[in-house]
């Protein structure tokens, strides 16, 4: 085998065994994610919606810290605190909080199509704060992407108290204000932490959640101290779908590149509501699979993943 032969060998089976390393990482993302869903919804309603999300990021913090004392980057935390620390409340102190008191009242696939329109809102606050101006194709995105939202709260807009005293209305909204908050944070950390360890924003991220919502959680901490199931679940949801999460989607970012590991809250919905029949018993309606593939239509568009061809791009006659 000649050199340049050799070469391009060794290049295909390298660019081959990173397709499968990101690939591999997608799907275990994915499948995490989905499945943080099920296990908030079954700390919720034995913890209540606050005291859920402050136990998930202490312990997503406890999980993170060593690690970052491990790498020596304790300085750059000490020196980048107050901005991580507040972009915590807006990318897990707010939207973990709204997620937990939505899934006492709809179901975990539900709130998962709903979160995948974090993109979406992602490049709408881009636009409107970073001046990040779409293309016709993205606003395009835009608008079929909220119109797909609109179908599905359509479908839950009685704002009648359930069986938890909380009507699937207002369920609906925390899940989109979380969405927003996300969107929010993803303008704020490209503006102000650009070129900040990843790692540090993570961790950063989860002890100021758990600042924020310390006071709040002790205040509406439940009267009865809940059960092991709840506490392993919010253990996992902590460890697993949080701390774990973080660094697999870092490592994503740095092998696929962020379209590809932005992609992959087209895929975590597919995952919530496999759990969701099987482990809750759910039910999966046609009209939230059409809005869904909506939503990700026009998510997709709004971010770039997909473009329309344009008119100078086609071959002439």
């Amino acid at each position: 085998m000649n050199p340049a032969s050799h070469a391009a060998t060794t290049a295909a089976n390298a660019s081959s065994g990173s397709r499968k390393n990101w690939l591999g990482d997608f799907l275990l993302l994915a499948a995490v994610w989905g499945s943080s869903f099920f296990f908030m919804r079954q700390g919720a309603v034995e913890f209540g919606a606050l005291p859920t999300a402050a136990v998930r990021v202490a312990i997503a913090a406890v999980f993170l810290l060593p690690l970052v004392a491990l790498r020596g980057l304790l300085p750059t935390l000490r020196q980048h605190w107050r901005r991580t620390f507040f972009v915590g409340l807006l990318n897990s102190g707010i939207p973990f909080a709204c997620y937990a008191f939505a899934l006492l009242a709809i179901d975990t696939g539900l709130a998962s199509i709903l979160n995948a329109t974090v993109p979406m809102f992602g490049a709408l606050i881009a636009w409107l704060w970073l001046k990040d101006r779409p293309t016709s194709s993205r606003l395009l995105g835009l608008l079929i992407g909220f119109a797909g939202v609109a179908m599905l709260a359509w479908d839950k807009t009685s704002f009648k108290p359930g069986a938890n005293g909380i009507a699937p209305g207002w369920a609906v909204l925390a899940c989109l204000l979380a969405c927003v908050c996300y969107g929010i944070s993803a303008s704020y950390t490209k503006r102000y932490l650009t070129g900040m360890p990843p790692l540090v924003t993570a961790a950063g991220s989860q002890i100021g959640a758990t600042l924020g919502l310390a006071l709040p959680a002790l205040w509406l901490w439940p009267a009865q101290m809940p059960g092991a199931s709840a506490w392993l679940a919010l253990l996992a949801v902590g460890v697993l779908c949080t701390g774990v999460a973080y660094i697999v989607f870092f490592r994503l970012i740095e092998n696929a590149g962020p379209p590809r590991a932005l992609a992959v809250t087209f895929v975590v919905p597919v995952f919530a509501m496999l759990y969701g029949v099987l482990l809750l018993g759910e039910r999966v309606t046609p009209w939230m699979i059409g809005s869904a593939l909506v939503i990700v239509c026009g998510t997709a568009l709004a971010t770039g993943l997909l473009r329309l061809a344009s008119a100078a791009s086609r071959p002439p006659d």
